[in-house]
């Protein structure tokens, strides 16, 4: 498999991505007066650090208290996971990561993967699907 390496990355553990936004410096939005914006943000993707394709899904998923969901591979897509409050114990392939609030992983098509919720608060997260071109 090859996995094309972005330096912008924060973290690559084997193939999976892993971007941490408190790492990530703000920037105004491409519309906006650079020395005065009205709206900045934290860029967590550009063009070509995701493999091309179609979006399959795009879930807005709430992990409760204790709990995980069970570890699979998605054949068909690649997923990426952001997280939008608390923290997960994500395991891709065998490899454990941390997240916290604000970060995003990108688990690669046939990538076996499984995230727990370590706290005893509702972790909220989205998770996009894209599958390749063509599917």
């Amino acid at each position: 498999m090859n996995i094309c390496i972005c330096m912008r990355w924060n973290i690559l553990i084997d193939s999976m991505k892993i971007i941490r936004a408190k790492d990530i410096k703000t920037e105004p939005a491409s519309h906006e007066d650079p020395n005065n914006p009205g709206v900045v943000k934290k860029v967590l993707f550009r063009l070509g650090d995701l493999a091309g394709g179609n979006i399959q899904m795009i879930n807005w998923a709430t992990l409760l208290p204790h709990k995980s969901f069970r570890a699979h591979a998605h054949r068909d897509m690649q997923e990426i996971f952001i997280l939008m409050n608390g923290n997960a114990e994500l395991i891709v392939d065998g490899k454990k990561i941390l997240l916290q609030s604000g970060d995003a992983c990108v688990v690669l098509q046939g990538e076996l993967h499984e995230m727990k919720n370590p706290s005893a608060n509702p972790l909220t997260f989205l998770a996009i699907g894209i599958a390749p071109l063509g599917k």
